[in-house]
C-alpha cells in the first residue's frame, strides 16, 4: 500500500509541475478564430492584426483563474493605449457560468466563449489557465500554463519588449 501511496503521490507532484511550468515557448502563427464576446459581437483574432494580444484560456471553477483575472485587466488597462489587449476565453460549456462571475468580478477587456472548445483545441490547451502572447504579426510568442503569483510581472515584461521590438524595427 505504501508503494501505491507513494506512486500516486509522485505522479500526482509531476502533473502539478507540468501543469504550473510558467513559459513553454512555440512560435508561429497563431491559430486564428472567431468566437462571440460578453459585449455582444464575435470577435476574429487576424482583426486584431497589428496589436499585441494577450490571450487567456480560463474557467470558473479554476481558483488560479479567478485570481489572476484582475491582474490581466491591471496589464490591459496599463497598455491598451499602446496598442495591447487581452482577451479572455472561458473554456466552459454553459456561458452563463462566466457571466455570473464577471457580474461580481468585472474586467474591461473581452472576455470569449469557446463552448465547444474549439479554440482551446486549436491552442492545444491543457492547464488551466493558459495564457498567451501574441505579437504585432500574428505569431506566438510565449505560451504559459498555469499560474502563480509572479507571473504577472512576465507578462508585462514580455508586453513591454515586444513594443521595444516594434520600435526598434520602426528605427
Amino acid at each position: 500500500m505504501k508503494m501505491f501511496t507513494r506512486s500516486l503521490w509522485l505522479l500526482l507532484s509531476m502533473l502539478s509541475v507540468a501543469a504550473l511550468s510558467t513559459a513553454d515557448e512555440r512560435n508561429g502563427p497563431a491559430p486564428d478564430f472567431v468566437l462571440k464576446s460578453n459585449q455582444g459581437k464575435n470577435i476574429r483574432l487576424s482583426e486584431l492584426r497589428g496589436e499585441i494580444v494577450l490571450i487567456n484560456f480560463w474557467a470558473t471553477w479554476c481558483g488560479p483563474c479567478r485570481q489572476e483575472m484582475p491582474l490581466l485587466d491591471d496589464i490591459h488597462q496599463n497598455y491598451r493605449d499602446m496598442g495591447f489587449t487581452v482577451l479572455g476565453v472561458n473554456v466552459e460549456n454553459d456561458p452563463a457560468k462566466a457571466d455570473d462571475h464577471l457580474a461580481e468580478n468585472p474586467v474591461s477587456f473581452p472576455i470569449l466563449y469557446d463552448t465547444r472548445s474549439e479554440v482551446s483545441k486549436l491552442y492545444q490547451v491543457d492547464a488551466m489557465p493558459t495564457t498567451v502572447m501574441v505579437d504585432r504579426d500574428g505569431n506566438i510568442r510565449h505560451f504559459h500554463r498555469g499560474f502563480k503569483p509572479g507571473y504577472e510581472d512576465a507578462y508585462a515584461a514580455q508586453v513591454k519588449q515586444l513594443f521595444r521590438e516594434q520600435y526598434a524595427a520602426a528605427d
